[in-house]
């Protein structure tokens, strides 16, 4: 039997398409005449709402997962400039906070005298050196720095 007029009815109810409306091949659902015919076969069972479909998160989630790893962020699944990804502002406080606890460590341990000591920090503040390293060469080059001995802080450079 055709049972287009159930299907528009339950599409109704159901506030859904009719695509998405299905009917079990049962005597109930043929004879279904009202409104109220088609609530009850929809409380039993007989009639359903199919859901609609989605896009999947899957491939997405999967990215997501391999990204919290530190994947896939080569030279090729890169966008704009280092600055851009790393701020320059984050990589300045860094850099000086480095240099001013080398500083404090170096006049802690007597390997260099207060006025050294204010000279250099300001030449830090100033740009002037590109990391401890650089800034333990320029203190040796220029003579700023004594030797420590056997009970001094060892200074890494």
């Amino acid at each position: 039997m055709d049972l287009k007029y159930q299907k528009r009815i339950a599409a109704m109810l159901l506030k859904a398409g009719r695509s998405r409306v299905r009917l079990a091949h049962d005597k109930e659902v043929d004879e279904a005449i009202t409104r109220e015919d088609v609530r009850k076969l929809i409380k039993k069972g007989l009639i359903t709402k199919e859901y609609k479909k989605g896009t999947s998160r899957w491939h997405a989630n999967r990215l997501l997962k391999q990204k919290k790893k530190s994947l896939r962020k080569g030279a090729g699944s890169r966008k704009g400039k280092s600055g851009s990804r790393k701020g320059k502002k984050d990589v300045w406080i860094r850099k000086i906070r480095a240099l001013r606890k080398l500083l404090k460590g170096l006049l802690d341990s007597d390997m260099i005298e207060k006025p050294v000591y204010k000279k250099m920090y300001m030449m830090a503040k100033g740009n002037a050196f590109r990391n401890k390293r650089h800034m333990i060469f320029y203190l040796k080059e220029n003579n700023l720095m004594r030797k420590p001995s056997k009970g001094d802080l060892k200074v890494r450079g």
